[in-house]
């Protein structure tokens, strides 16, 4: 009667890598219990989230084609548009958000257009983010998420949704997202891992807050509908001062390697699994986050019924 802080499935957004194809169904080495899905098993997939309380999914593509502009995020015979209109006519009252990003369609790894030098082009990226998420929103996306970290995306996706007649389509922000070491395990399932280089001139320094305020608040006076914080677990002092600071909801990102490490711990016998998730999702919760991308949200919503 006084607990002060309930997890329940409503709360949780289950994200699913998406591979062209039929009956695929490949597991991720370094995430166990996660499967790379062709659209049809994804439909299978999202049935079964949706039986069991969690209202949302957020779609990654994995393409057949990578190259130097990342041309497959923004084929409509894609993977993730094709999983967006199989999911939406199968399962109709399932949230379909669609992460809009380069670095799983570009060949060498990167958010964005490279330069001659390996620098990302912030400015040459964005017209190719909003072909993206038009892409999305035209298969049946209710969300489209940006997760690029390129200045000013929010707005330049806003713009180009309204003025393709998409003006319900939400932006589910990347708003404060940092150059984080507990992503490896995304970026071995989408085979994303930068070729040269690394991210950190464009994503946040882990030893910053306050840029966490800036970004989360450009995002919000460019349009974005929901603001997410990513990673979550290292950053539960982020989640409550960008929580503070914005009317919007707040998401919160329960890495790959925030699951990864849950999931390893426990198969060598080392702590309780179910009640370290459950703790870890409270966690997040109790932070300030209103929803919870999180790998685990099949088993927790499980659980929790």
């Amino acid at each position: 009667m006084v607990r002060e802080t309930v997890l329940t499935p409503d709360r949780l957004v289950a994200p699913m890598f998406v591979v062209p194809g039929g009956g695929v169904r490949h597991g991720v080495p370094s995430m166990p219990g996660v499967e790379r899905l062709s659209p049809d098993e994804a439909v299978k997939d999202a049935r079964m989230l949706a039986g069991l309380g969690v209202p949302a999914v957020i779609l990654f593509g994995i393409p057949a084609l990578k190259d130097a502009e990342g041309s497959s995020a923004w084929d409509p015979a894609g993977p993730v548009p094709s999983a967006i209109a199989a999911i939406r006519a199968a399962v109709p009252g399932m949230q379909i958000w669609a992460d809009v990003c380069l670095c799983e369609y570009t060949d060498h790894g990167h958010c964005g257009l490279l330069d001659g030098k390996g620098e990302v082009l912030n400015d040459a990226t964005l017209p190719l983010l909003a072909r993206a998420a038009v892409a999305c929103a035209r298969a049946g996306a209710d969300a489209v998420a940006p997760s690029d970290m390129m200045d000013g995306r929010v707005g330049f996706l806003r713009a180009a949704l309204d003025r393709e007649a998409l003006a319900d389509t939400l932006i589910v922000s990347y708003a404060v997202k940092y150059a984080s070491a507990f992503y490896g395990p995304f970026r071995d399932a989408a085979g994303s891992a930068p070729g040269s280089g690394d991210r950190r001139g464009y994503q946040m320094d882990p030893a910053n807050a306050r840029e966490a305020l800036r970004e989360a608040a450009l995002d919000e006076a460019e349009g974005a509908d929901i603001l997410m914080v990513k990673p979550a677990l290292a950053y539960l002092d982020v989640v409550r001062r960008v929580r503070e600071g914005t009317r919007l909801p707040v998401a919160a990102y329960n890495v790959s390697g925030e699951y990864a490490m849950v999931k390893a711990a426990a198969e060598r016998g080392w702590i309780d699994g179910e009640r370290v998730m459950l703790e870890t999702l409270t966690s997040i919760r109790r932070a300030g986050a209103d929803l919870i991308v999180t790998y685990h949200a099949a088993e927790a919503a499980r659980l929790l019924a």
